[in-house]
């Protein structure tokens, strides 16, 4: 009896030390970028594209979890577009709108792509409008998958949206813009 006691006793001390152990590992698939979108909310149906804006500053880090300056600023404004962003600098980082063409059959599909894989190679992210159900939002391309695929991210209040299936997307609708932006060195 005493000998199960001890094994009993030992057994339940060192059970939280392969529970700590556990917890201590490292995540290497860890990216701030899901921090960033986790703690973001869209905070009116449509400001999504000022959203996705606040995003990539957070992703930055140019500006704290708190900000929603350019959503509250946007409110629900129905005709907007990534031209009110065009060339727009903030916080040291300027944001441009790319692919402002026709949604045709005569679309460049494929320079779209490598636009996209450039920047997510350059650890950018690329913020895209999608047509998805009736009506169009705005997405942050997150990554690229190994089969070639576009895993893009959007916020609908605190709830996020994922969308694993970018680049079929984009054929379906026969092109989109995007918006892209550049960091100085100094930062």
């Amino acid at each position: 009896m005493k000998k199960i006691l001890s094994t009993l006793i030992l057994v339940i001390s060192i059970s939280p030390l392969f529970e700590v152990s556990a917890q201590t590992k490292k995540n290497n698939n860890y990216d701030f970028f899901d921090t960033v979108v986790n703690s973001h909310n869209q905070i009116f149906p449509y400001s999504g594209i000022p959203s996705a804006i606040e995003m990539i500053l957070k992703y930055c880090k140019v500006v704290n979890f708190n900000f929603y300056g350019l959503q509250n600023e946007w409110q629900n404004k129905t005709d907007g577009s990534f031209r009110d962003f065009d060339d727009r600098k903030l916080f040291g980082i300027t944001f441009s709108q790319k692919f402002k063409l026709a949604r045709d059959e005569n679309f460049p599909l494929d320079s779209l792509f490598q636009t996209i894989e450039h920047e997510l190679k350059s650890g950018k992210k690329v913020i895209i409008s999608l047509q998805v159900d009736a009506g169009w939002s705005i997405f942050v391309i997150y990554k690229q998958t190994p089969d070639g695929e576009f895993v893009s991210y959007n916020k609908f209040g605190s709830h996020t949206i994922i969308v694993r299936n970018t680049k079929e997307i984009v054929r379906r609708t026969n092109g989109t813009e995007i918006m892209t932006y550049n960091i100085p060195p100094s930062m």
